[in-house]
């Protein structure tokens, strides 16, 4: 059984949304990256992507200047599959989320990939574990990143039931090693922790929206002055300490809050956004007008600022309350 000093090579299947940014983490972890897309105009994208971040990294003095291209060196561009995993020790999946893709993705893999070789899927709305062949199943497990994935710290793994405890934990030293912060889970959900807290919130945003309790910007400087920043500090179950359990349980003796009806249902302000082509940021209006600005320029800031908060949230974890 491979363990983490067996781990050389890392295979990044998949160069859109997320294969530039989960390759470059991979790469500054000083690992041999292959990265395999079928389009060529995806692939160029990646490679462009990729030489920015890094330049960003550098900038933010999260690497040296000097060493922006040794690791951009260290990422290299397969025309196959079967090209990309050769020699692979980890295969990270992070295509389209499309069964139909994934499916034929596995089948190829299936045919290819060693027994020993772990396979990670960044899969965040599909149960991938139904759908790679069985002979795939004991070297299965997910790899769940968020994006931008170089800067968001969270990484969910979760295994297969047929793959060894050690896989999982492989993974997690590896993703550590790579200055992630990993988290295990002990069994699949979909959505994992965090996408369903977010469903949650946003539950219950849409439905003081829908109902004219507040506006959007209300929302947001709410959150932000709020249990976001004490989140860093006290994450959720740790507060609930501080607070004191009997607290918590009394909230639900009292009844002083019960879930909104209808939650699962589309929300009428997000269905009138959607309705008149207000997307966000790439249509230029959504909660907020975007009208004239510089979306890059947006982009290029809120980076920054994330830079900035997952310095000080690292702090943090590194000396925990």
């Amino acid at each position: 059984m491979k363990t983490l000093a067996d781990i050389k090579k890392i295979a990044v299947l998949g160069a859109g949304t997320m294969g530039p940014g989960i390759a470059q983490t991979y790469a500054m972890g000083g690992y041999d990256v292959t990265m395999w897309t079928r389009s060529e105009s995806t692939r160029e994208k990646a490679k462009a992507a990729l030489h920015t971040q890094l330049e960003t990294f550098a900038q933010e003095g999260e690497i040296a200047a000097e060493d922006v291209e040794t690791i951009y060196g260290r990422v290299n561009f397969a025309l196959t599959v079967e090209e990309a995993v050769a020699g692979a020790d980890f295969i990270q999946e992070t295509i389209v989320e499309n069964r139909d893709a994934k499916t034929a993705l596995y089948e190829q893999l299936a045919a290819c990939v060693p027994s020993d070789v772990i396979i990670a899927s960044n899969t965040s709305a599909m149960n991938i574990f139904e759908i790679v062949p069985e002979k795939l199943l004991p070297q299965q497990i997910i790899c769940h990143w968020y994006a931008p994935p170089q800067l968001i710290p969270l990484v969910e793994v979760v295994k297969s039931e047929q793959a060894p405890q050690e896989y999982a934990d492989i993974a997690l030293a590896l993703l550590k090693k790579c200055g992630k912060t990993a988290v295990l889970m002990k069994k699949f959900i979909r959505g994992y922790i965090v996408n369903r807290l977010q469903q949650c919130l946003n539950r219950e945003v849409f439905f003081l929206l829908d109902n004219g309790y507040c506006d959007a910007e209300a929302i947001d400087l709410a959150a932000k002055a709020s249990f976001i920043p004490r989140a860093c500090v006290l994450g959720l179950c740790k507060r609930a300490d501080f607070g004191g359990l009997d607290m918590t349980a009394n909230n639900y003796r009292n009844h002083s809050y019960t879930m909104p009806e209808h939650g699962d249902e589309m929300p009428h302000v997000l269905e009138e956004h959607i309705e008149h082509g207000e997307l966000g940021i790439k249509t230029g209006h959504g909660f907020y007008d975007y009208e004239g600005v510089d979306i890059e320029a947006l982009k290029a800031k809120r980076d920054k600022q994330l830079f900035e908060v997952f310095r000080l949230e690292k702090k943090f974890l590194e000396d925990p309350v």
